[in-house]
């Protein structure tokens, strides 16, 4: 197994790709401690059936905006598995779409601290207790392209975490690698919400692979990037999107 006695958290784990990842990362060895704020039953679902493949995993909730509760999710860790060597920060959000014009100041700060602060609140708390590892960090397509309508706060916060990703690549290199997964159109509760079915059905009929993705096409990178497989890859931000933009 490639992560065997590796202890990884996955942020934003009770639902979609975070779910995807955790059980990926745990059939491959890994203790993973799953963080979840609202999707509790998510959360519950996701590490009973860790449980009963054999893994190890727990559930953690927390809000990660709040310096508190991150603080509480890095000791739960330590306490519970001894360490932490794989950081997967998934957890983030559109909120809303709005446009500039429309937008208060209220909305792009909270889409802000949802995207790129709780990234940040999150790996400098981990930092203490990873002695070497992976930190991978969801970023989006918008990151790159600037989003779909209304959805300017949210690129903007994308590729704040892109470029977040690339200095900390230099700056916690050689031991510890930072990387950023890039995803497109992936068949999620985000897209549900956010993204209407005719655009989604255009995606499919345009897309050189003429399918959405799914989370595990995402689980399946992040292990990737999580393991020795990935040794000389760092500070990248991969595309996973079906071959709808190239960069």
């Amino acid at each position: 197994m490639k992560l065997r006695g590796k202890t990884a958290i996955v942020t934003g784990g009770g639902r979609d790709i975070g779910r995807a990842c955790a059980i990926k990362l745990a059939s491959e060895g890994a203790n993973v401690v799953i963080n979840y704020f609202a999707s509790s039953a998510g959360a519950e679902e996701t590490v009973a059936r860790i449980n009963a493949l054999g893994g190890n995993a727990i559930a953690v909730q927390g809000d990660l905006n709040r310096p508190a509760d991150v603080e509480h999710l890095v000791a739960k860790t330590v306490e519970t598995f001894g360490a932490i060597d794989v950081l997967v920060n998934n957890a983030g959000g559109l909120i809303a779409r709005k446009t500039i014009a429309e937008m208060p100041l209220e909305h792009w700060q909270a889409v802000m601290d949802l995207n790129l602060t709780s990234t940040f609140l999150t790996i400098k708390a981990c930092l203490p207790h990873m002695i070497s590892g992976a930190i991978i960090n969801i970023a989006s397509q918008a990151g790159r392209d600037g989003g779909g309508a209304g959805a300017i706060a949210y690129a903007t916060s994308k590729g704040a975490v892109m470029t977040m990703t690339r200095g900390l690549a230099k700056e916690l290199g050689p031991t510890i690698r930072v990387n950023g997964l890039c995803p497109g159109m992936i068949d999620t509760d985000f897209h549900n919400i956010h993204t209407p079915d005719a655009a989604r059905r255009g995606f499919e009929a345009a897309a050189p692979v003429r399918r959405q993705g799914v989370p595990e096409d995402a689980a399946n990178l992040v292990l990737f990037l999580a393991c020795e497989d990935s040794a000389f890859i760092t500070g990248t931000n991969v595309d996973i999107n079906g071959g709808m933009l190239f960069s």
